[in-house]
């Protein structure tokens, strides 16, 4: 008699349990224990922002997502830690920066 094996891979999408904003840079710790932050500034709602708006950011969707209710903008933090931002990262000399691209075997994967 055979008998096979099946093991269920879950995959927990990251969520946040606190958010706040401090010089201009957005952080989340998430329920994993880790902090993440980001440059307001890779968003382009949030590079008009003032520093006031940017603090008023609080958590939706069960920590799935960060709200700006002044600014009506909303992101998810998935996105975030998946490193998926509207703009490039501009270093503080005002030089667009290249971020690494992920190659395989010598070739750029396609994403």
């Amino acid at each position: 008699m055979n008998s096979t094996t099946c093991e269920r891979v879950v995959s927990i999408e990251p969520t946040a349990i606190r958010a706040w904003s401090e010089a201009r840079m957005i952080f989340a710790e998430l329920t994993d224990g880790r902090v993440i932050g980001f440059p307001a500034d890779r968003f382009r709602i949030l590079k008009k922002a003032t520093d006031s708006q940017l603090k008023e950011v609080t958590l939706r969707l069960n920590g799935h997502s960060l709200r700006w209710e002044s600014l009506d903008e909303d992101i998810t933090v998935p996105g975030i830690v998946a490193g998926n931002f509207q703009l490039p990262y501009e270093s503080d000399d005002g030089m667009l920066r290249r971020e690494r691209q992920p190659f395989v075997r010598g070739r750029k994967r396609e994403q």
